[in-house]
């Protein structure tokens, strides 16, 4: 039995698990710090996150913190691990893009030809990357987000539920966008950006 544990016992956790069952995963298991937690979408909370070694399987992070994220990745890294990369079967994805292990792409997720992704990302549902863009490491495209052609998004930035993101633009590394934003110029300091179009807060 192929088994995947999920770092993370959290509603995105959920989404992971439903996307793995849909997969090749036949046995799931969660590992959270809360210890409080038992289960997580019918499934067992099998201890706290450093426990997984103890456990036999692939290891994803079902954490939506980037910093925290990556901090988790790397320590499965070091431990030898397998960390796959997970693609909801009702997903659009051109057949030459290219996405790193630990992305999860989420249902309704479309992702079109030219495009790279880095690992550890989120691709969330129903958001759109179009054609020859470039998504670092640790990157969130959230809920109902939508980045036209040829956009670089740097490491670790969030891009918010509903913005979007015009053409030909970059984004830097550790930026938040705030949902429903819309972004019309390069974005080069490293922040918290609202409203349409985006200013920074400061």
């Amino acid at each position: 039995m192929k088994q995947l544990l999920i770092i993370g016992a959290s509603g995105h956790g959920k989404v992971v698990a439903d996307i793995a069952k849909k997969g090749e995963y036949e046995g799931i298991l969660f590992f959270d710090d809360n210890e409080n937690l038992k289960e997580c979408g019918g499934y067992p909370v099998a201890g706290k996150i450093s426990y997984f070694r103890d456990y036999e399987g692939d290891v994803f992070v079902a954490i939506g913190d980037a910093s925290i994220r990556q901090r988790i990745m790397e320590e499965i890294e070091l431990a030898g691990r397998q960390i796959p990369t997970l693609i909801h079967p009702d997903t659009v994805i051109a057949e030459d893009v290219m996405i790193g292990y630990g992305t999860v792409v989420v249902a309704g997720a479309i992702i079109n030809p030219g495009t790279e992704i880095g690992k550890g990302c989120i691709i969330n549902t129903a958001s759109s990357v179009d054609h020859d863009c470039v998504i670092g490491d640790y990157v969130h495209i959230s809920v109902g987000s939508h980045l036209a052609g040829m956009v670089c998004v740097g490491e670790r930035t969030w891009i918010g539920a509903g913005a979007v993101v015009s053409n030909n633009l970059k984004v830097c590394s550790d930026c938040m966008i705030g949902a429903g934003a819309v972004v019309i110029d390069d974005i080069k300091e490293r922040g918290t950006y609202i409203g349409v179009p985006v200013k920074r807060m400061v």
